[in-house]
């Protein structure tokens, strides 16, 4: 087989010394050939022009020009003819891949026209990319090619974007055009455009987006300030906290209680007990129902400084009879008590929640488990886990861990089967109870350290009988290095 792609198999120690300078076309027929393309040259016309010259020209020196191997193979061939006729069956021609909505044409540099809903999404787009110079460009050629709406909604998008990205200069801007035209931002770009400010500590920013938004009387300036509570609060901002509550109070603004909420949350994460029992004062004075999550936050502030007995008489204060909250309110007065180690008053006031019609729940349990296991008081505990089964809650690692401390504490570790076998210790060990109850009792010594053997090797399936046999060994080695010294 000759030709002009034909690829030479010689090898270089037996190819032919020639003296000759050679080309590509050779000179008689260079006049033919210069008019064709030379990628578009047909085989044969290329057959032609290499006859015609005296010198043969070297397989070796066409290398270069010959198509991938795979253009002439059969199977090419017939995957191309399949996809013409499938395309001529369809009535469509083949062109090039279209470019991407929003992508810049190449011959001109703009953007590609797109529809009014996709301007403010590629935008966006864009913003979570961190290309916001790509977005204000977008943004500039096809502002005009879209209704008026879509121009607003791709402005807030960019405005957003500018903030995301710490341009807030750019982001002020684009805000002032917005405020001073006749266009009412959303509530969502504002709530927004105020949470990305706080989280970059621009306070000063949030405040003026909440002047600007309730000087014009928005229908959302209620949300606005609770927003700013929130932003300010969350910051540790209380005296900007404190006079955006005040300046609610002034125009009329009414308090909900998500507000007011996190209005007490916030000083007792930040302020001090008096100030944080003021705020729960005002709270009270609001009739706003103190939730959970308040209650939760005012709880940590009291256990955190131990001030068990002022917990317990704001427990009693917000009410032991409230349904909603489950046995919160109950368990975080039962852990008042076990702080102390008052074991009379804890056991009293257990029995005061059952007749009150809650039911003891795991956190319950655990709660008076540490006070028993501290205390030593074996036959307490003993009774406890009893109850946990006849009412059919299952213990954690947590309840194991006061019993395993417990015995080994006094040297019963021999005896601990006698409690593990009425228990199901081969199952997977899980922690259930409520974080507080570490916080005021913390955790026991078979506890932290199964959690660290659970997070070191966690591929591996743990369970509880597992974990206290490498606890036993671990303490009874240590107890020989100790004697040994």
């Amino acid at each position: 087989m000759e030709g002009p792609y034909l690829h030479s198999q010689t090898s270089l120690a037996h190819r032919p010394k020639q003296h000759h300078s050679y080309s590509l076309f050779p000179s008689e027929s260079r006049g033919k050939m210069s008019s064709l393309p030379f990628l578009l040259a047909s085989p044969s016309a290329m057959e032609t022009s290499r006859s015609a010259t005296s010198t043969p020209i070297p397989a070796s020196s066409t290398r270069w020009c010959a198509p991938p191997p795979r253009w002439g193979t059969p199977v090419f061939v017939a995957r191309r003819r399949r996809f013409m006729v499938s395309l001529a069956a369809r009535g469509g021609r083949h062109r090039e891949p279209e470019q991407t909505m929003g992508s810049a044409d190449r011959k001109g540099g703009s953007f590609r026209e797109v529809g009014d809903g996709e301007l403010a999404t590629l935008i966006r787009q864009l913003g979570r990319k961190g290309m916001p110079d790509a977005a204000a460009q977008l943004f500039h050629d096809a502002r005009a090619k879209v209704c008026e709406d879509a121009a607003r909604a791709a402005m807030s998008a960019l405005m957003l974007c500018y903030a995301d990205n710490g341009l807030f200069q750019e982001s002020r801007a684009l805000w002032v055009d917005i405020i001073n035209s006749s266009f009412v931002p959303a509530m969502e770009v504002v709530l927004r455009l105020m949470d990305t400010y706080g989280s970059a500590g621009q306070f000063d920013e949030v405040a003026r987006v909440v002047h600007e938004v309730t000087a014009r009387e928005y229908e959302f300036c209620a949300e606005v300030y609770s927003s700013a509570v929130s932003c300010f609060g969350k910051a540790g901002r209380l005296e900007m906290m404190e006079a955006t509550v005040q300046e609610m109070g002034s125009k009329g603004v009414k308090i909900d209680s998500l507000t007011g909420n996190s209005f007490v949350k916030y000083y007792s994460m930040f302020g001090s007990l008096p100030e944080m029992e003021i705020a729960y004062e005002r709270l009270k004075r609001s009739r706003i129902l103190i939730e959970e999550e308040a209650i939760r936050s005012m709880a940590r502030a009291y256990i955190t400084r131990r001030k068990f007995y002022q917990l317990g008489e704001f427990l009693r204060d917000v009410g032991l009879g409230r349904r909603n909250l489950g046995n919160l309110l109950w368990n975080l007065l039962l852990l008042s008590y076990a702080a102390n180690f008052k074991m009379k008053s804890l056991q009293r006031e257990f029995l005061g929640m059952v007749e009150a019609g809650f039911s003891p729940d795991l956190t319950t349990f655990n709660v008076r488990a540490l006070a028993f296991s501290r205390m030593c008081m074996f036959w307490d505990l003993h009774l406890s886990v009893e109850h946990m089964n006849h009412k059919r809650v299952t213990p954690d690692l947590v309840t194991y861990g006061c019993l395993v401390d417990m015995y080994l504490e006094r040297r019963l570790g021999r005896n601990l089967s006698f409690v593990l076998d009425k228990m199901d210790v081969h199952s997977h060990p899980r922690v259930s109870t409520d974080p507080l109850v570490f916080e005021a009792l913390g955790k026991g010594d078979f506890h932290a350290s199964s959690e660290a053997l659970l997070e070191s090797n966690s591929h591996r399936r743990w369970t509880y009988s597992k974990l206290i046999s490498i606890y036993v060994k671990k303490q009874y080695r240590s107890n020989q290095i100790f004697w040994n010294y």
